[in-house]
Formats: C-alpha cells, structure tokens, sequence
C-alpha cells in the first residue's frame, strides 16, 4: 500500500464526519491531532507527550468514554504539554460529537499500513493529504496552498544553499520551506556531506515562517516536525509589528495571502515606506526589506496582476523594488492553477543589491500565459511546462533565446511606462493583428454605412418574398 492509496483512504474517512456537520478544512484539523499521536508512535517520537495521552492509551476507551478521553487529552497537550506538542495543540478542540465516528477514525487510522508510510516517509504522506485537501473545492484550502510544480520550479531557480538563512513571511502549510529543505538534503546526500554543526543549523535555523490563520499554523508544525525540521514558525502577522523582526534573510520564498486589508486600513508597520491596503504590495516590500544586503539574497515571490500596473503607492514600491533590488525576472502564468479561477498571477524573482539605487538595469518577462490550454482540476500544471522557461532563465546570454515567450524591457523603457511591470504578454492567437484592428470612434461613420447598406438589403429581400407570396 503506497502513500497515495493511504491518503485517498484518510480522506475518505471525512464521509463518516459529514454528520457531525464537520467541514473539509476542519477534518484535516481534527486527523492531525490524531496523525500526530499515531505517527509519534511509528516513529518512535513519543518523549514529549506524557505516557497516559499516548496512542495505546488513545486506543482502550470505547463509546463515550472515548469521547471524554479524547476532550481531556487535547485540553491538556494543548495547556500542560512542552515544546512543538503544546504548539500543535494549542487550543486545540474537537467538532466529533458522535463517539462511534471518533472510534472509527482511531481504528481505521491504526489499521493503515504504517510499515509502508514510513518507507515512503510520513512526511510525505501528510503534505499528500494537505495537497488532497486544497484540491477540493468545498474545502476552500487552495487559497493557501500553492500547486507543488510551482513551488518546485521556484525552488529550482532560487537555488538554496546549506548554511543560508531561508523564510516564508505567509507559510500556509510551510511548502516552500519543505521544498527549500528537500532541495539542500537533495544536493548534499541527504545532509552528510555537512558537519554535525551545519546539519544541527539545517534541523533547527534555516527554514522558519510565519502564518497568520491559527488552524493553517497548526498544520505548518506538523508538516514541518514530519520533515525533521524543527525551525521557527511564528503565529503572527508579518504586516503587524511582529514582521519587523523578520529581516537578515538569504533566500525568501513565499506566495502571499491577495485581497486588501479589512475596512481599507493600511499595516501597522512604522518600517514600510509605502504603508498600503493593498496586501501584496505590503509583502512585497516587507520581502524585499527582509533580505541581506549582500548582493546574493534573493527571493521568488508569487503575485497577482495588479502589484505590476496599481498606480500611486504601488508605482513607487515598483520603482523602490527596482532601485534596491535586481528584478531580474518575471514569469506571468497561465491562469486556472490557484484555488480563485481566473486570477491571473506571476512570478517575481529579484536580488537584492548592496546598495538602495539602480540595481535593475533590465528585466526579463515569460509569457506562459498567452495561447495555454486551459488548467485546471482535469488538466493540472505539470513540470514539463516549465521547460522552454526554465532554459531561457538559466541560459548564459539571454539575448541569444529564440522564443516568442521571452522579452525584455530597460529600465528607461520601464520608467517611461510610469513603472507598470505589466509587460511581457505576446499577441493572442483569437485576434490577428492588433494595429489592423479598426478604431471604434474613427470608423464610427464607416460602420453605420454599412448598417444602413445592410438594412436595405433586408428589406429589398422581404420585399421580394412578399411579391412571390401574392403572384403564387
């Protein structure tokens, strides 16, 4: 039995919760607090919780006495308990009203293949489950959680290395962070290439993250303790005071919460220069202000249209971006991968410089956007449609890439566009020649001529066959 089949069986198991009237996003919830005693148990990780709250004990009561168990347990791991554990089930409750479905999630769960779970890694298995939870719609997960091909393909390119300080300022479930983690052990021989120093600041500094949504908190710690990485996840607001600590970052990866704040109101930061309602504008310059000034801390960052060409504030946080940072990169994708169909979204990819002025003297754009099949649940977004970018991005002189997708603008050109980054899109397949297009004010004449011609014809026509009518 492989990670699949066992995910595909967890998530079935949320059938036996419908009537308690529990939601998608609170099932999840409610199997991590129960995943979590299972797999301490598996892999033999069971210290932190005390020995009377443990999975065998979870295991003896029936009925409602379960019911009462499982209450008083999630109360006191939540209070009493140390560390990561107390931090899982910080207060934690449950929505299972009915014992006999609490009962047969416990025992469907200590039924599963564990043995194969392990081989294939538990960790694995919950971001599976994760993955299955965003892909339902009911669930309304997939406002966090960015597709798994996408998180790849930034990583890739970002490039992180062992000993560099990386963070997600809106973690969701800490999937880059777990991506940035797979990326280094991936090209290190799973860490023993390293000291037990550098692997010691692999497990415990080198992936931390911030989440604002206690319940998506609560998942990014389990995800992150299945992955063995024990970094900092704050439950916080980057946009509050709390970001101003985030800073000194080598490698930032992160696809911020869209939308603007509640009522308008600007962030409380005292630090941002461009203070704005606009979320993504406040990450995007909370991202750049994070980063080492050394001229190799860089960051990938996923963002909608709207952050290229806002005028006002966002024109000025575009020109600061590009003042302190080398954007070098913008990748406009395709549109029906995100939870929101329809949003239109990009990649940005920068560096930041040594110093505050020109740092960007161009910026390259990938129009992955234009003339793509629809995607979506029956036609996902795979690896293979990154290819043609991935080798204009890495290719050692850009000006030498024969693609139609791959464009670039000066930063001359740029500011003379009042410093709208909403570039880059070649022409759509539907129309043939944008500039042979009519203007419609200029050929208002030409078109009511040619209404008028059309209407006689139709009348000449009616004419005609009322003339036949009468003679037969």
């Amino acid at each position: 039995m492989n990670n699949q089949t066992i995910v595909a069986k967890l998530w079935n198991l949320s059938n036996v919760l419908r009537d308690d009237g529990i939601t998608y996003h609170q099932y999840v919830t409610e199997l991590t607090y129960i995943l979590f005693l299972k797999m301490a148990k598996e892999t033999g990780t069971e210290e932190q919780i005390p020995v009377e709250y443990r999975w065998d004990e979870l295991m003896k009561p029936k009925g409602i006495e379960l019911l009462k168990f499982y209450k008083k347990l999630l109360t006191y791991l939540g209070e009493k308990s140390i560390g990561r554990v107390r931090q899982i089930y910080a207060g934690a409750s449950t929505s299972i009203e009915e014992p006999k479905n609490l009962e047969k999630i416990i025992t469907s769960i200590d039924a599963l293949d564990w043995y194969s779970a392990k081989e294939e890694g538990l960790g694995n298995l919950y971001e599976g489950l994760l993955e299955k939870n965003a892909n339902e719609k009911k669930s309304g997960a997939g406002q966090y959680f960015t597709p798994r091909v996408l998180i790849d393909l930034m990583t890739k390119l970002i490039a992180p290395q062992p000993g560099e300080l990386c963070n997600d300022p809106a973690c969701g479930t800490f999937g880059f962070m777990i991506a940035a983690d797979r990326y280094v052990k991936d090209n290190t021989n799973n860490l023993f290439e390293l000291s037990p120093a550098e692997q010691d600041f692999q497990k415990k500094k080198a992936f931390s993250g911030c989440e604002l949504v206690h319940e998506t908190h609560r998942l990014a710690l389990m995800n992150a303790m299945l992955h063995d990485i024990e970094g900092p996840i704050l439950h916080a607001d980057t946009l509050s005071s709390k970001g101003k600590e985030m800073k000194n970052f080598d490698v930032v990866l992160t696809n911020p919460p869209f939308g603007t704040k509640k009522g308008g109101e600007r962030a409380n930061r005292d630090d941002l220069s461009f203070p704005s309602s606009n979320k993504q504008l406040n990450f995007l310059q909370h991202i750049y202000r994070s980063l080492k000034k050394n001229g190799t801390a860089r960051a990938a960052v996923v963002l909608p249209d709207n952050v290229l060409f806002a005028d006002g504030d966002g024109a000025s946080i575009r020109n600061d971006l590009m003042d302190k940072c080398n954007l070098h990169t913008v990748l406009r994708l395709p549109t029906g991968i995100f939870y929101a169909q329809g949003v239109k979204t990009n990649v940005l990819f920068f560096t930041r410089g040594r110093i505050n002025e020109d740092n960007t003297k161009e910026v390259w754009f990938y129009d992955l956007r234009t003339n793509m099949s629809s995607f979506g649940k029956t036609n996902p977004l795979r690896t293979e449609h990154f290819d043609a970018f991935i080798a204009a991005y890495n290719a050692q002189d850009r000006q030498k890439v024969q693609d139609e997708r791959w464009s670039v603008f000066t930063r001359e050109q740029i500011r003379e566009k009042s410093n709208s980054l909403d570039l880059g899109l070649i022409r759509d397949d539907s129309v043939l020649d944008y500039e042979d297009l009519p203007d419609p004010i200029e050929s208002g004449e030409e078109v009511v001529a040619q209404l008028e011609e059309a209407v006689d014809l139709i009348l000449s026509v009616v004419k005609e066959l009322k003339s036949l009518e009468v003679n037969r």
